[in-house]
């Protein structure tokens, strides 16, 4: 017999097994070692992987000036120390419907997301778009806001109740502008009007594109009154240029302190608009699950407190499945509304 297999302790068999053991806790050290290391980078690893080495690029479906425009140049300010730079651009139009038509094209591709919310929904049922919601990949709801009923600071309209009594003695000579048709605005209006005694599908609306633009036709005396969100008034509440009748919340809020609320001034009218975030449809789990983490640590950055507090829009992020549920029961809210004040169309 061979000496190495006779020596006790030290023969072939004995280092083969040794040799083994040994190999084997090599790895499994380094196993446990990558694990520990994917791990820990494991949230930049999978952004990056999502994005697959393009710039993000994200949509806001409107002019520029708008609330979707903001929002989405709000993100990009507030990415830039998460993800460095990113592009905005702007498809306007339609509530957002030829944009949201546009987006669904980038099927699985996760560097593009598109800014969206409860004027879209509005939008889709009024303009019978082919697609909704249903046909992205939402991620998040990034902001909340209440709307402004304002006339121009020439107008002979010094209060609501004198506004409300011009509607119930001609409400179709009462026009009122802001933005895309079906959107919160023209829901505020029908309400306003239902509120005050008037037949809501009779109302005079004149939808626009961007809030740059139904300011312009408020302004120029093209219609009676204006709507908008709050953080696209302020500045010519502020100035003087337009007269605020009322604020659709609930309570005044911090940014207007001088504006009453419709329940104030005995109206039943409340409604807030909410704008969020989408990607395409198509993408896969573990690409949604990346991008949803990267916008929780937008949402974390002090740029984006900053921007929220400044524009005075209300900080109710939401994600995951109660984010779904949400939009779900949104759609369903805004379709019955639509109904009710006679722009839900054919649905």
């Amino acid at each position: 017999m061979p000496e190495d297999e006779r020596a006790p302790g030290g023969g072939l068999r004995d280092r083969i097994g040794l040799g083994v053991v040994v190999a084997l806790a090599i790895a499994v050290v380094v196993a446990l070692v990558t694990t520990n290391l994917a791990r820990s980078a494991s949230p930049a690893t999978a952004i990056q992987a999502a994005l697959g080495g393009q710039q993000l690029r994200i949509m806001a479906p409107a002019n520029p000036g708008g609330g979707w425009d903001q929002t989405a140049r709000a993100m990009q300010s507030s990415l830039a120390d998460v993800i460095g730079r990113s592009e905005v651009y702007n498809v306007g139009g339609a509530g957002g419907t030829p944009g949201l038509a546009q987006f669904v094209q980038h099927r699985g591709d996760a560097s593009q997301l598109m800014a969206t919310g409860a004027i879209m929904i509005g939008a889709v049922i009024t303009n019978e778009s082919p697609y909704s919601l249903q046909d992205v990949t939402m991620l998040a709801r990034l902001s909340t806001e209440y709307l402004v009923l304002v006339v121009p600071a020439d107008s002979e309209i010094e209060s609501l109740d004198q506004f409300a009594q011009l509607m119930r003695d001609d409400v179709g000579a009462q026009s009122i502008s802001g933005g895309s048709a079906g959107g919160v605005e023209q829901i505020l209006a029908g309400l306003f009007a239902q509120a005050a005694g008037a037949d809501p599908a009779e109302v005079s609306y004149v939808a626009h594109s961007g809030g740059g633009e139904a300011l312009t036709t408020l302004l120029s005396g093209r219609s009676t009154a204006g709507i908008s969100g709050i953080s696209e008034i302020a500045p010519y509440i502020a100035d003087g240029s337009v007269r605020a009748l009322a604020v659709s919340s609930p309570e005044r809020v911090e940014n207007l302190p001088d504006v009453a609320t419709f329940h104030e001034q005995g109206l039943d009218v409340e409604l807030q608009n909410w704008r969020g975030v989408a990607a395409p449809p198509g993408i896969s789990e573990e690409d949604e699950e990346a991008l949803v983490t990267m916008l929780t640590e937008m949402h974390d950055t002090e740029a984006w407190g900053d921007i929220v507090q400044t524009r005075g829009w209300g900080d109710e992020f939401l994600t995951g499945p109660e984010f779904d549920e949400f939009v779900a029961a949104q759609e369903e809210t805004i379709g019955t509304v639509l109904d009710d004040i006679g722009l839900g169309g054919d649905r």
